[in-house]
């Protein structure tokens, strides 16, 4: 039962109703996706620094050239062969050059006086280091003189080790420019929620897929997504306004401010002596997420569709070319701009046919069901669900102003899942019931219906094996027709799950480079989330903590089942005193070392009470990165 079913009749009908909705014998997105080509590395494979694996490899990809099967939708097969295909450094303009597909990202490089300007160097140290070095090879050497984050995505800025030596930003040689919170923003969506967002990542972009016919075939926003050396570097140089100008190795930067769009901190820039708008992620050639599956604060679609509008009159009479942190250029201001457009009215028509259908009455999910975009904007390939989709990104306009209460009293203080489920089952006349029916409704090709009444099953009774068969293969059948990459690999990735089980994996932690680089004041915020509340609210604890390599000396108190740090604040007589550095009490708190280990080298010393330091770090959870997504929830482990 582990292997992949073939497309059934019903699944072979609706791809084959793709090919005659959309024009596939429009090429232009091919020609912008070649334009420029310099070169690229072959085989496509970028391995690990440190371990024995690739972090990086599309080599596993051929099969994308032949046409699309039965088991892909064939709107996201095209998006598949542009990002897989079209590999390598490009030129954008001379003076502008961009390495695609070494990531899911673009890393762009600027030709300043003196050296490169690095625009986002991608997810992992390994890839922005290998692009850097075929950019290098290709249009000679250049040092790096500044890196510019466009936003505060991971794979926009994690990569940043590949391409400059923290010394280096410390000592002011290169700085180092992003959009004002870009920190803030940058750490909390990343590690405040990392584990769980990083476990449903695991799905969103296919990482536990092999890629083939019947499994991985793209990320729709880039070929795929890089699994390597992360790293962070705070900002030196913060940029807060829109009109705000810097001249970067002697290189004009205009910026314009786009908080709160694709991201909470983001930024879009123009070149005046390019004619070039870089448009950072606010725009690319498909629909993004109002909210994504991986799970992240719900965006503005109507913020971003004014930001767009205002990038069309602050450069729109200006600009000859339009690039963007992924997918590929367009050339030529008219072309530019329509595309720029549509793009604005896409995220506009759903903001607002979203919410004119709630002051209906229509609940979140009627709403997902009756919005379409009109054929203006649908036919448009950049304008298709290969990331994004527009059911999912109408709920989230919902959820965006009314949140996840529909106003229907029954869902006010419903049962959580678990109890639900055995009541449904019961309800229903049990799990065999239950499956005989769903096979029929999976026969009619009645996948949506399959999925959602055996998720009861597999809940209520995770060992029920012809479930949990039937729930795999309608899953399986849904993947196979997605139109969005992100819902084909949640789709194939719950498949799998079903079939082989969670693969079981180390808890979640933070990297000895991120932890350099994270402010006390985020890190904090990140202990504090891993705090027990129920076992903690047993306690009252008082550290001082004395850093060697900083003045400002820190509090930190757990009290009523919360931890509160305060800087440069004292108490006559703490709990215990600490002294060390503070990447070593950085390291202690993420679990990179353990106190006994740091009393042994010398490097911390205890005034106090020592054993309130073991009690202090007993009332931290650890976080499972394997738990499961199907079925059976996580057990909560009593306080």
């Amino acid at each position: 039962m582990v292997d992949s079913k073939p497309a059934t009749d019903a699944t072979i009908t609706a791809n084959r109703d793709v090919l005659e909705e959309l024009d596939f014998t429009d090429r232009a997105s091919f020609e912008n996706a070649q334009r420029g080509f310099i070169a690229t590395i072959d085989p496509i494979k970028i391995a690990h620094n440190e371990a024995d694996r690739m972090v990086f490899d599309l080599s596993a990809t051929e099969f994308l050239e032949h046409q699309a099967p039965d088991t892909v939708n064939p709107s996201l097969w095209r998006q598949a062969q542009l990002n897989a295909q079209h590999h390598g450094l490009f030129e954008v303009v001379d003076g502008i050059y961009q390495v695609r597909s070494f990531d899911i990202a673009n890393m762009t490089l600027i030709r300043g006086d003196t050296g490169w300007i690095v625009i986002d160097p991608l997810t992992s140290s390994e890839t922005s280091s290998t692009a850097l070095a075929l950019a290098n090879k290709h249009l000679g050497h250049r040092e790096v003189v500044a890196v510019v984050h466009t936003h505060s995505h991971a794979d926009h800025f994690a990569g940043i080790l590949g391409v400059v030596d923290p010394n280096d930003v410390a000592s002011g040689r290169i700085p180092i420019f992003a959009p004002v919170d870009y920190v803030d923003e940058a750490l909390d969506e990343n590690v405040l929620a990392g584990n769980v967002m990083n476990r449903r990542a695991t799905y969103m972009y296919g990482n536990l897929l092999e890629p083939s016919a019947t499994g991985f075939v793209t990320a729709g926003l880039g070929a795929a997504l890089s699994m390597g050396s992360t790293g962070f570097i705070p900002p030196t140089e913060i940029i807060r306004t829109t009109g705000e100008t810097r001249t970067i190795d002697g290189v004009e930067f205009e910026f314009q401010m786009t908080m709160g769009t694709e991201a909470p901190a983001e930024m879009v820039f123009y070149f005046p002596q390019f004619n070039a708008l870089c448009m950072s992620e606010i725009t690319s050639h498909h629909l993004h997420n109002v909210y994504t599956p991986r799970g992240a604060q719900v965006r503005d679609a109507l913020a971003w569709a004014a930001q767009i509008n205002e990038s069309i009159e602050l450069f729109g009479d200006r600009l000859e070319l339009q690039f963007a942190s992924h997918h590929w250029p367009i050339w030529g201001r008219e072309k530019a701009l329509e595309f720029l457009r549509k793009q604005r009215d896409m995220y506009k028509y759903i903001h607002d046919q979203s919410l004119r259908l709630a002051n209906h009455g229509y609940r979140m999910e009627e709403i997902a069901e009756q919005v379409n975009l009109p054929e203006s904007l649908s036919k448009e390939f950049y304008n298709r669900d290969y990331y994004g989709t527009v059911h999912h990104n109408a709920r989230a306009v919902y959820v965006k102003y009314l949140g996840y209460f529909d106003g229907n009293p029954s869902h006010l203080y419903q049962l959580p899942p678990a109890e639900a489920a055995h009541r449904y089952v019961r309800f229903m006349g049990g799990a065999d019931a239950i499956v005989a029916q769903a096979t029929e409704s999976f026969n009619t090709g009645d996948y949506r219906w399959v999925a959602e009444v055996l998720d009861h099953v597999v809940v209520a009774d995770p060992t029920h094996q012809a479930a949990r068969n039937l729930l795999a293969d309608a899953l399986e059948q849904l993947g196979y027709q997605a139109e969005s990459a992100p819902w084909r690999n949640f789709f194939l990735t719950g498949t799998k799950e079903l079939r082989e089980g969670v693969r079981k994996r180390s808890n979640f932690s933070a990297s000895e480079a991120m932890a350099s680089g994270i402010p006390l004041s985020n890190l904090f915020r990140t202990i504090a989330v891993r705090l027990n509340g129920p076992k903690a609210a047993a306690h009252r604890i008082q550290l001082a903590l004395n850093f060697l390599d900083i003045e400002t000396p820190w509090l930190v108190t757990v009290e009523n089942g919360v931890l509160n740090a305060h800087s440069n604040k004292a108490v006559p007589s703490p709990d215990a005193s600490l002294v060390l550095t503070t990447l070593n009490f950085k390291r202690l708190m993420l679990g990179l070392t353990d106190a006994a280990a740091l009393i042994g080298t010398g490097e911390l010393s205890i005034d106090g009470d020592a054993s309130v330091l073991l009690t202090f770090a007993e009332l931290f959870d650890q976080f499972d990165r394997g738990f499961p997504l199907v079925g059976a929830r996580p057990e909560i482990v009593p306080s």
